[in-house]
Formats: structure tokens, sequence, C-alpha cells
């Protein structure tokens, strides 16, 4: 069993194999987190993505983006009475459309005129982030989470193994108006796991201990299917067995001060000071969620409640304004991370004012490392079938293969299915 309370995971292998090449190098990897108050998109939203996407930094290798509330969390959406994926739909064709026309411009900035076109299409299949394509997208009721990788990672098969799983712990525990998507990915041979959520709102005390709960149930209900990396080795079934784990979305984790006090330090920019009052700093510093797991130092102003009627202000803060709600501005929209070789190189929030919330996004540079190990399933049928007949002659040949068959047996015996149906 995996542990969920921020302990490593290690695969039982991993540190004895000695006669593995090893080489790591660095991918880029951007996640966003938007709650959209389930408003529809529109086409002028390409500028807004621009912003949040963040490209004043080098083009990522692969975006990983969550939404919040793409549909109105309305009765008939929770309880699926009526399917709405249009939203989603047209999130996806936003997104591809924004990153090609980006990167085209750059690309045409970047080449000379006097180029021939065959230099200059050359130049335009090796720049850096050209073309990408939709590797996962799941949509559970309001929650949305797309990845998009390079082309040419899918294409060489250095992305791999991708499998979603959706959780619901709003309504009756179980229902989707509160919950998680997460994808598990492999990029080379370092697993992935990327979790866009939605937690319990609310700045009543006790209702932090909502949230706390709603995080541990994702944690323990998440399960990916038993599935075999193409270089044989099992990949995770669990959140935290993952090599490098993204948390991201709306956390709905308030602060804990009176409001004027709170929109007087905003005015300020003081956020060293309202950090001493963030609910989720104080829920990790006791334990209470989140054991070990870091998030970049927040620069930027809370990025929620905004008025509907002026995006530019925070809702209430006035008694005398009827129809607005009075809420603390939060930093509600975070982004986490867990695991070794992960450098975040920026932490931003973005201004558009099409919510009542303001985008966010983390810029990281991660480590993946290209185990040399490759293993095609028909070869290894054939090495596994030779196992049986033994013979010293073969025994120092096989020694690596029959240790990843000792342990991938072990894990038959944890009620996963054979290891012959990956196969």
């Amino acid at each position: 069993m995996d542990d969920i309370s921020g302990g490593e995971f290690r695969r039982p292998w991993a540190d004895r194999i000695q006669d593995v090449e090893c080489s790591l190098h660095d991918v880029r990897v951007l996640v966003g987190t938007w709650n959209v108050a389930g408003r529809a998109p529109v086409d002028s939203l390409v500028v807004d993505l621009e912003e949040w996407l963040n490209f004043k930094t080098h083009p990522a290798d692969i975006y990983v983006l969550g939404f919040q509330e793409v549909v109105p969390l309305r009765a008939r959406n929770v309880l699926g009475v009526v399917e709405n994926g249009a939203p989603a739909a047209k999130w996806n064709s936003l997104i591809p459309t924004t990153l090609e026309q980006r990167h085209g411009s750059q690309l045409r900035a970047m080449t000379p005129l006097r180029y021939g076109r065959r230099q200059r299409d050359e130049e335009v299949r090796g720049f850096f982030g050209l073309n990408y394509a939709c590797a996962a997208s799941r949509q559970l009721v309001g929650i949305f989470v797309t990845v998009w990788a390079k082309v040419k990672m899918i294409e060489e098969g250095r992305v791999s193994g991708v499998e979603v799983f959706s959780v619901g712990c709003g309504m009756m525990g179980y229902l989707g108006n509160k919950g998680a998507v997460s994808v598990s990915l492999c990029i080379e041979g370092t697993s992935f796991c990327f979790v866009g959520v939605h937690l319990a709102s609310g700045e009543k005390t006790g209702d932090e201990a909502r949230r706390n709960r709603q995080v541990s149930k994702i944690f323990r209900r998440t399960a990916f299917l038993p599935r075999l990396h193409d270089r044989v080795f099992p990949l995770p079934q669990t959140i935290m067995g993952h090599d490098r784990i993204f948390w991201f979305g709306d956390l709905n984790y308030r602060l804990l001060l009176a409001d004027g006090l709170a929109r007087n330090l905003i005015k300020q920019q003081d956020w060293k000071a309202l950090h001493q009052f963030d609910q989720l700093k104080k829920e990790q510093s006791m334990g209470g969620v989140f054991d070990g797991w870091r998030e970049g130092n927040i620069e930027f102003a809370p990025t929620y409640k905004y008025s509907t009627s002026n995006s530019n202000r925070y809702s209430g803060g006035n008694p005398n304004r009827t129809g607005e709600k009075q809420r603390t501005p939060a930093w509600c929209d975070r982004i986490m991370w867990y695991g070794k070789g992960v450098q975040q190189l920026s932490y931003v929030r973005s201004e558009s004012g099409f919510s009542d919330h303001r985008p966010v996004s983390a810029f990281f540079s991660t480590q993946v490392d290209s185990q040399h190990l490759y293993l095609q399933p028909l070869k290894f049928r054939t090495q596994l079938q030779s196992l049986s007949g033994g013979g010293k002659g073969n025994e120092e040949k096989t020694t690596l293969l029959a240790l990843l068959v000792r342990d991938m047996e072990s894990s038959r015996r944890q009620d996963l299915p054979p290891l012959e149906s990956f196969l």
C-alpha cells in the first residue's frame, strides 16, 4: 500500500539496478488553474489565455491546465441530469489556437526573410514548442483538466502510459460538484501525476476541516488501472506512487483575519504579513494536510473574490452596497508539488476579468531520467519463458530481468492482474 501521508514511494527494485544506463535532462512544464465561475468561453479569451499561459517565459514542453466551474454548479449539472461538455470542448479548441498563434508569431519574427524556404521549414520543424497535441482531457461536472504536450514528444513515445481518474467528494460525499480529476503519465522514465481539484467553499470555522477531509478522500480513492511502462516497469496506481506530483485548483483555503485588515494589507501589498494568516499554510504547519509538499512564494494579490459588477474590485467590503457577497479576499487558487528534481521558475497570477477568480500559473523545470531499458513485449515474453529453463550459463544475462519479474510477481499478490495480461 502506498503512503499517502507524504512519504516517498520507491520501486522495490530501483536501488538495486546497477547495469541500467541513466541520463537526466530537464523538461519544462506549465501548470495553470482557473475558476471560470460557470461562464462559457468566447473567442476573445485568446488574449486572456496568452497571459495565463505565461508566454513571457520560454514555451513549455507540456501545458497542464485545470479549470473549475466550467459549467454552473446547479442541481441538474451536479446530479448528471444534463451532460454539458460544450464549454470544455470550447476551451479545448481555444487552447491549441492560442499555442499555435503565439508560437507561430514568435517564429516568424525570429526567421529572417532572406532564408530560403527549405532552411526556413527546417527551422520551423526544429523550433521549440511549435506544435502541441492533447494528451489527456477529462471533465467531472465543473472540474476540467486538459494536458497538451509537444507532438514530437508524443510521436517519439517520450510521453506514454496516460491514464485518467476522477473522484467526486462533494454533496453526499460522492457527487462531483467538488472533487478531483487526476492524470497519470510517464515522461521517458519518470512518472508524473497532475491533480486538478475543486474543494469545499466557506470561510466559517470548521470549513478548513472539510477541505482537509476531501483532500484525504482524493488520495484514498484515486486508483489508476494497473499497467506497464513500455520499458517494462509497473506504473503507479496511486497519487503518491509517482515520482513528480502537481496539485492545483481552487483549494478554497481562506485568510483568517478581519476583512478590513485583509483589505488594508492588500492595498499595501504586504504579502509577507498576509502569509501569516493563510489557512493552507497553517494547516500544513500543523500536519493537517499536505505534509512535505511545497509551494512557491506567493508574491501576488489574493485571487478571490472579485466583484461581478466591477472586475477590478474585490466583492463586498462596503456594508451599504447591496447585492454583493461579503467575502474576505483569499488565495483560493493554488499550485503545489511533491517530489525531487522540481524547480519552480515562476508563480504568477494573470489579470483576466472574465471570472470572480484570477487565473494562476506556475512554470517548472523538472528532471526526467532516460533509462536505457528497452524490452519490447514480444522479446520480454520470450525472455520470461526462458527463465523457467534456468541454467547457470544464463544466470548473469537474466539477473536484471529476473529481478523485475520477481517484483512484478510480488505485485500480483497485491490484487494486480497477471503479468501476462500486460503483454
